[in-house]
């Protein structure tokens, strides 16, 4: 029993070892092309009941954009990237996107001091209530520099529906911001990241004209649109180097080509 022990913590081991070394290989290799998008869900200083994992502090995103900014990433929206892959205008050296659910309070002052462009993807039946910004917040948001785009009207899975209620998930999250005052929107946000080959037909139809899911990796221009990456970035719990693994893990996706588009 205990050879056989020994023999599966050898094996775990030399798994490990080779993997690190794998890795290694890979990052001296050069960075492939792209950028990446980052899927934040909320910021704010007091953790949330039944969403701990979704929350960032604002004090360990403030290091996470120190960081990027040492890096020399400048941020961009959706709306930036889809208007220079039309080459209506240039993209700067190193751009990143910033992705968010609701957010106020905390998390616009803190773009704001920086001069930090950002998206914000809002469940539209849940604008007002409790906890989630009013429509008042959403045009004054916007009104400072941060692009709004869809998740939805409810956050109801739309692998899990039929193609007709998928699509008055996603017409009716449209048209009620549009009606209240939000510029056009363009963009979305799969709920939990579920989509399919029917979905994006219907974004297009319903005049959208990108949309993030959840699966790692980094964009360029032949990217599909209605399928760009993200990288999810949820709670620290190993703080700025945990963040630096997230990074790491957009760009070996890409260069492994795994769940690319």
């Amino acid at each position: 029993m205990k050879r056989c022990i020994k023999i599966a913590i050898g094996v775990f081991a030399s798994a490990i070892i080779i993997m690190l070394v794998g890795i290694q290989y890979l990052l001296s290799q050069p960075a492939p092309a792209g950028f990446p998008i980052l899927e934040y869900h909320i910021v704010q200083e007091k953790n949330p009941d039944r969403a701990y994992e979704y929350n960032v502090p604002p004090a360990d995103f403030e290091q996470q954009l120190d960081y990027l900014q040492q890096e020399g990433y400048t941020t961009i929206s959706i709306r930036d990237f889809l208007r220079a892959k039309k080459g209506l205008q240039e993209l700067p050296e190193k751009p990143i996107i910033l992705t968010f659910e609701s957010n106020y309070t905390e998390l616009l002052p803190i773009l704001e001091k920086r001069g930090l462009k950002a998206t914000i993807f809002m469940v539209t039946n849940d604008i007002g209530r409790e906890r989630y910004m009013s429509w008042d917040q959403l045009k004054d948001i916007q009104h400072r520099g941060v692009e709004i785009g869809s998740h939805t009207a409810n956050h109801l899975p739309l692998t899990e529906m039929s193609l007709s209620e998928a699509r008055d998930e996603v017409k009716l999250s449209k048209l009620l911001m549009e009606w209240n005052g939000m510029d056009t929107i363009y963009t979305f946000s799969y709920p939990n990241g579920k989509y399919s080959e029917e979905l994006l037909k219907v974004l297009e139809e319903e005049e959208y004209l990108a949309a993030v899911t959840g699966d790692a990796g980094l964009n360029t221009f032949e990217t599909n649109p209605y399928l760009l990456q993200r990288i999810n970035i949820p709670h620290p719990t190993f703080g700025l180097t945990e963040f630096k693994w997230r990074l790491i893990k957009g760009r070996l996706m890409a260069q492994l080509g795994i769940w690319q588009h």
